[in-house]
């Protein structure tokens, strides 16, 4: 796939034995399930992947294990965050020595006080972005507590070179896309949607090009943006309206454990356990997330059955 990449990227949970260690053939199969499912692209280690549970080590088994194992199917963004701007430089440089297509980055950030100005932010991703030459998503969400103006995001797409597509994932997303379009002009080859596709319609409409979900029901999501793209909007909304309450459970009651939820239920993977210390999903949780999802009958429930 050439760029602009377009479509439904989601985001592939990292795989755990019950013990907590990788489960490497668990991690194949979800790949395998998630391209089946129709998934234009894959991201991993990304914070639905549990990227925070990781060790340096894991990242990288992780990161070869999916890179070897798509071999170039669907091109595969690599998330490499982190704090320091030269661990994110050389996170990236690897990334893209292995094969990905893209990497994205967070703001940096520590915490809950420890932020950087616009200008540390600018150079930051200036710094990054002279290390590879591949394409960085910039992923603009809350969990990093770092206020990006459009003014600002806009400004590194049009002075930065690889900057270039932005997962916006804040409140009243749609009407940061739209400034962001008018300001960035054609340097924003990628304005993209997040928090699991819960304002896709708002996004679509506001002019979104891509989606990073949950990795869960991609079939689902494919049914809204393939309306969408062929210029059927009533059947992008109507496909919305249907999905819309197993995409509402898993941002409002499961998280980052839908997905695994739903590959286990369907038996794509063996286990949906988190790494500790995150709990796992409360079976009643998990209980309605298998109910509303049995109605739609996505291929995560068939798959491996």
């Amino acid at each position: 796939m050439t760029q602009p990449y377009r479509g439904v990227f989601p985001v592939v949970p990292t795989i755990f034995h019950a013990d907590g260690t990788l489960d490497l053939d668990g991690q194949r199969r979800a790949i395998d399930f998630m391209i089946d499912a129709g998934s234009q692209g894959l991201c991993i280690l990304a914070n639905f992947s549990e990227q925070f549970v990781l060790t340096d080590e894991d990242r990288d088994t992780v990161m070869k294990a999916a890179l070897d194992h798509v071999a170039g199917r669907v091109p595969v963004i690599v998330t490499t965050s982190h704090f320091a701007t030269h661990i994110c430089a050389e996170r990236s440089r690897r990334a893209q020595e292995m094969g990905a297509a893209m990497v994205m980055v967070m703001p940096p950030y520590h915490g809950a006080t420890i932020r950087v100005g616009e200008a540390g932010i600018y150079d930051f991703f200036r710094r990054v972005s002279d290390a590879i030459s591949i394409p960085i998503m910039i992923q603009d969400a809350p969990v990093a507590g770092t206020p990006m103006s459009a003014a600002l995001l806009a400004r590194m797409a049009r002075e930065i070179a690889n900057v270039s597509y932005f997962k916006i994932e804040v409140p009243q997303a749609a009407a940061k896309l739209r400034e962001i379009i008018a300001l960035g002009g054609d340097a924003i080859l990628g304005p993209w949607d997040g928090e699991e596709a819960i304002t896709l319609m708002a996004d679509l409409d506001a002019g979104a090009t891509g989606s990073m979900t949950g990795g869960g029901f991609p079939d689902g999501i494919r049914q809204i943006t393939d309306a969408w793209f062929a210029g059927d909007r009533a059947g992008a909304m109507d496909a919305y309206c249907r999905w819309l309450p197993l995409i509402n459970h898993e941002n409002r009651q499961c998280g980052l454990l839908a997905a695994k939820a739903l590959m286990e239920e369907g038996g794509v993977i063996r286990c949906g356990a988190p790494r500790a210390p995150i709990a796992p999903l409360h079976p009643a949780a998990r209980a309605g997330l298998i109910e509303i999802a049995r109605r739609l009958d996505p291929l995560v429930l068939r798959w491996g059955r």
